[in-house]
């Protein structure tokens, strides 16, 4: 689990407009979510994603070929 530590920001009237949080944990939930891949590794998971629903075993390498 990941323990958040956060700043808010709040306007003139007292609402919250921002959350800051440490570059660390900000890291730590992007990697979680994915949202630090890049487009050719979005690509290689949709691929992977697609062949798995079709279920073609082909697509995929023995733990021993690893």
């Amino acid at each position: 689990m990941i323990s958040l530590h956060k700043k808010m920001v709040v306007n003139e009237e007292g609402k919250p407009t921002d959350v800051i949080i440490p570059w660390e944990e900000y890291k730590e939930i992007e990697e979680s979510l994915g949202i630090d891949l890049d487009t050719n590794a979005i690509e290689d998971l949709n691929e992977a994603k697609s062949d798995r629903e079709k279920g073609d075993k082909n697509a995929y390498l023995d733990l021993e070929a690893i």
